[in-house]
């Protein structure tokens, strides 16, 4: 064992890109071989680990020094043989029967190999170094506008956010913009929006923010004052009367409570917005509806049933947005890990076929049917003709 410490101590003195532990000892071993990868993103470099069945990879990330620890545990014990590389060097380690290791080794250029281990950075929108006030007070960005560490996820979910809005962006040469946010509430999010439209894409925009307590549509009003955003106001109101006259481009809804999110939809639709952002929060109305004709497996458990009618009740209102002549797509807003809350309803009004419009609304009807739904968003739309 000295000596296999030795030589795997060799190994990772040098600055290693990538290791493949292959050759189990015995047909017990779980993985058929284990493989290092060097990677980095804007914070540090890590090795992801994958294991490897006959189906299937597993991922998991460690630090830079657990390497030598981590191949020490895995060498000898269950597999005899490693192929390293680092830049310099190429390492070929066997352990024979009798348990002698040998240790080969050769001068090589790898650093082609190192290219391609290495994640390349992602290109945010909102960039490290930018001064953007609301991230600053946010405390997702210092004052010299770096990225804190803790914030890190904060920050990616908002670039995120802000991607989805920039693909739709993109596909027209804006001049104008007249947005409106329900349900702002005391996040940052509506300053940041604010900042990449005006900032960044340089619209002229006039965004109104809504929400139903007057301290928060207040403070919100002063910080727009402070950011000197004279484009931004903020006003008290429901989603579900709020009246507005004016041509609305986009309307955003983040986390609108159960059928508010069908209020907002609803709104947006009567105002025939060219975008409509919306990521639905605590859909309980199909839930306390849902009774199966025929699927009772999908009612049976209260989990599932609790999950399954959530992801219904957004799959019905993209089809009933679709009914009306929005392309829709549902989208992963952020990483499942970080919350349930996931999905992104994105659609832009287009040249939606009559025939894609039909089937749309058909198939809503069918899910009605089947689990005796009696949606809030398609009773509005019925009742208006829209459908």
């Amino acid at each position: 064992m000295e000596d296999l410490r030795k030589a795997i101590d060799e190994i990772t003195q040098q600055d290693i890109i990538k290791v493949v532990v292959s050759n189990k000892m015995n047909k017990d071993v779980e993985y058929n071989k284990i493989t290092f990868v060097l990677k980095e993103n804007s914070k540090k470099q890590y090795y992801q680990i994958e294991k490897y069945t006959d189906k299937q990879v597993f991922h998991e990330n460690i630090d830079m020094e657990m390497l030598s620890e981590k191949m020490f545990d895995l060498v000898g014990t269950s597999y005899k043989q490693v192929a390293a590389w680092s830049t310099t060097t190429t390492f070929d380690l066997k352990i024979s029967k009798k348990g002698k290791v040998f240790l080969g080794k050769k001068k090589d250029n790898n650093e082609k190999l190192a290219n391609k281990g290495h994640n390349k950075e992602k290109n945010y929108i909102l960039k490290e170094g930018m001064i953007i006030q609301p991230l600053i007070d946010l405390g997702v960005f210092t004052k010299e506008g770096k990225v804190v560490n803790s914030k890190y996820d904060k920050y990616k979910q908002i670039n995120r956010f802000v991607e989805i809005i920039d693909d739709e962006i993109r596909k027209n040469d804006y001049k104008d913009l007249t947005i409106l946010d329900f349900g702002c509430g005391k996040s940052y999010l509506t300053f940041v929006l604010y900042y990449y439209f005006v900032e960044i894409k340089k619209i002229n925009v006039k965004m109104i923010g809504l929400d139903l307590k007057a301290d928060v549509i207040k403070k919100c009003n002063d910080i727009a004052k402070r950011y000197n955003y004279d484009n931004l106001h903020f006003e008290i109101g429901d989603v579900n009367g709020f009246k507005y006259n004016n041509n609305v481009d986009m309307v955003i809804t983040l986390h609108a409570c159960d059928t508010a999110t069908d209020y907002a939809l609803y709104n947006a639709i009567k105002w025939n917005s060219k975008m409509i952002f919306s990521v639905p929060c605590c859909q309980h109305e199909f839930n306390h509806q849902m009774k199966a004709q025929s699927l009772d497996i999908l009612t049976k458990y209260g989990i599932v049933q609790e999950r399954v009618a959530a992801l219904m009740t957004d799959a019905a209102r993209a089809n009933l947005l679709e009914s009306v002549g929005y392309k829709t797509q549902l989208l992963e807003f952020i990483d499942i890990s970080h919350s349930p809350k996931n999905i992104l309803i994105r659609a832009s009004k287009g040249n939606v076929s009559k025939d894609n419009k039909e089937k749309s609304l058909d198939e809503v009807k069918k899910l009605m049917g089947e689990f005796n739904f009696n949606p809030t968003l398609f009773n509005l739309l019925k009742e208006d003709e829209l459908i």
